[in-house]
């Protein structure tokens, strides 16, 4: 084994393990929103819960926030919830700020 090896193999370690927290990240960032919105549509704490895990598993629909935010506004907009796409790009900057925190926390 080179040492050239051993540095890629580092560095590959390094990206899977960021791509890793990126992903949980976003993830538990999408379930904050979810809670959020549930919150709006007055959910009790378990439809709540469910709603939130919904969300998350909208993210898988295309890459990006889209799918997220779009079914966000579809739900809101159906539950009477006065909504715009503003409102929720700026809930979901809130929430991924939030939940870097309590990643971070976590970890330490």
């Amino acid at each position: 084994m080179t040492t050239f090896d051993d540095r890629e193999r580092a560095f590959e370690n390094i990206y899977a393990r960021d791509q890793e927290m990126q992903f949980k990240v976003i993830a538990r960032r999408n379930r904050l929103l979810g809670q959020w919105a549930a919150n709006l549509m007055g959910l009790t704490a378990e439809e709540a819960d469910a709603y939130a895990k919904e969300v998350v598993r909208a993210d898988f629909e295309e890459a990006g926030d889209e799918d997220v935010i779009r079914k966000l506004l579809g739900d809101l907009t159906s539950a009477g919830v006065e909504c715009d796409d503003g409102r929720i790009r700026e809930a979901l900057e809130h929430k991924a700020v939030e939940a870097r925190r309590q990643f971070i926390e976590g970890m330490g």
